[in-house]
């Protein structure tokens, strides 16, 4: 099982709650918000790289 603590850990934190920040103010339907921001929630390290991969933009990053 992986195990992530000190330093580790509070990386994985730090990058959850930006993922969560920009899942909620994407331009996504709140349904898929919800989705995917479960999805971050209950698996932080491997919800995080499949959000970063294929997750919902936020709409100033569209506008660019």
């Amino acid at each position: 099982m992986l195990e992530v603590g000190g330093l580790g850990g509070l990386i994985v934190l730090v990058l959850d709650i930006w993922a969560l920040v920009n899942i909620i103010g994407s331009s996504a339907s709140t349904g898929k918000k919800v989705l995917w921001s479960l999805l971050v929630i209950i698996l932080p390290i491997i919800g995080f790289i499949i959000w970063l991969i294929a997750g919902p933009r936020s709409a100033t990053a569209r506008n660019v």
